[in-house]
């Protein structure tokens, strides 16, 4: 097992690897406790090629929220099933059901950061416990959190986090998908450069950038599978650092 001095040290060298590179050394290092996510809009198409061409059967994790256009649903389907890919779909603690039922509409208006944890953060947590790796498909030119991401991170439970597309910038991505004729989402041509839950995704002008679109006026820009968020495992550890508006019936369950 790598200590925490070789993994950062990794790290600072894998800044001037490739993509392809920094998945090839983590999926022969991990194997088989490594596991990818992924949202399957147009962004996410690179990542998924170059990893499945790594390691065809490698394990991705799709967050299935209950909210997601139903463009986004066939389309993780035809490419699941063009591609071969080994997909799990993961869904919110049944536990939730009821409460989350009950507040179908106005939870990702009401309080967002709540609705995430429910639907993407604790499902997530769940799905990567038996693991030793995650690889991600953040940026650093996406938000000004990811800006300050490292290529490898260990996290707190001694799961490694591997962002192979970390320096990558937008014409990066586009060029790749050009250059291996990926389909895009069905949505990108009618102004959706960012796609996330419907009730939280809307179009935006091609010079706005490509997150503008997301939880607009709601005060945020991450669903917290990349912030401190993921680290809590209880909606009572971040209730007051997130400032979510708990009911007294989730107040019951924590």
């Amino acid at each position: 097992m790598l200590t925490k001095k070789q993994i950062a040290q990794l790290s600072e060298e894998f800044e001037t690897k490739t993509p392809q590179e920094i998945l090839t050394w983590a999926i022969d290092e991990y194997w088989p406790q490594i596991a990818m996510s992924s949202s399957f809009q147009t962004q996410s198409m690179p990542l998924l090629h170059m990893a499945t061409r790594i390691r065809r059967d490698l394990l991705i994790f799709f967050l299935d929220t209950g909210y997601h256009f139903w463009e986004t649903l066939i389309f993780r389907e035809r490419i699941a099933s063009e591609w071969k890919l080994n997909v799990l779909d993961q869904y919110r603690d049944s536990r939730w059901d009821v409460f989350a039922r009950q507040h179908t509409r106005t939870l990702p208006v009401e309080d967002p950061n709540l609705c995430c944890f429910l639907h993407k953060v604790q499902p997530m947590q769940r799905a990567l416990k038996d693991l030793k790796a995650w690889i991600s498909g953040i940026r650093r030119d996406q938000t000004a959190t990811r800006a300050k991401a490292r290529i490898l991170e260990l996290q707190d439970d001694g799961l490694l986090k591997v962002n192979p597309l970390l320096n990558w910038k937008k014409a990066d991505i586009v060029d790749y998908i050009r250059e291996h004729n990926l389909p895009p989402h069905p949505l990108l041509g009618k102004g959706y450069r960012s796609i996330g839950c419907a009730p939280c995704t809307i179009a935006v002008g091609l010079r706005d950038d490509e997150r503008a679109g997301r939880w607009v006026g709601r005060g945020k820009t991450e669903c917290g599978l990349h912030t401190d968020m993921f680290s809590h495992k209880k909606i009572s550890e971040i209730k007051q650092d997130f400032q979510l508006d708990v009911s007294s019936m989730i107040e019951k369950k924590v």
